[in-house]
């Protein structure tokens, strides 16, 4: 059986682009939350607010649906999951799922989110995100990864540390 992973991580840490990276690798499908987000939340980021909880909730459950739906056949995620409760919500959907958080300081990570012009998350929510992050928790199934450094090589750590790729090929 394999476990989802969610690639986790504040806006612009490469979630989607890893997580894409990674789905391929181990031939599971990918799905990006950005995708799952109602108009309002996305004119309220647009705007230059952040979401709260109350705005983050549906969404959560649409990304824990997803999960549920892949719980004994794996797929790959990549959605923020800021905070342990986000987390917490998407394992009752789905107790398996796996975390790889990519972490990155604020300056790699405004570095890396200035090259994605017209993403509907302005730079300015930055520092939301980064208050807003609550790493992973020692009883969290997870690893944690930093960002500086390739796609090639932040997949390879992930699945060397995992034994994933392995457990996938069998």
């Amino acid at each position: 059986m394999a476990s989802p992973v969610v690639v986790m991580g504040v806006s612009g840490s490469g979630k989607s682009t890893v997580g894409a990276a990674l789905a391929q690798r181990l031939r599971v499908p990918f799905a990006d939350a950005d995708d799952f987000h109602p108009d309002a939340n996305i004119a309220k980021m647009t705007a230059g607010h952040p979401l709260d909880d109350d705005d983050r909730y549906p969404w959560l459950e649409a990304i824990g649906d997803w999960l549920a739906q892949r719980c004994d056949t794996g797929g790959v995620m990549s959605c923020s999951a800021l905070k342990r409760t986000y987390r917490d919500q998407l394992r009752r959907h789905c107790a398996g799922v796996l975390f790889l958080h990519l972490e990155g300081t604020p300056d790699v990570i405004a570095r890396r989110q200035a090259s994605r012009p017209g993403h509907f998350m302005p730079a300015s929510l930055l520092a939301s995100q980064f208050a807003t992050l609550e790493p992973l928790a020692a009883d969290e199934p997870g690893t944690t990864i930093d960002v500086d450094q390739s796609i090639d090589s932040i997949i390879d750590t992930y699945c060397d540390t995992t034994g994933f790729a392995i457990e996938q090929e069998k």
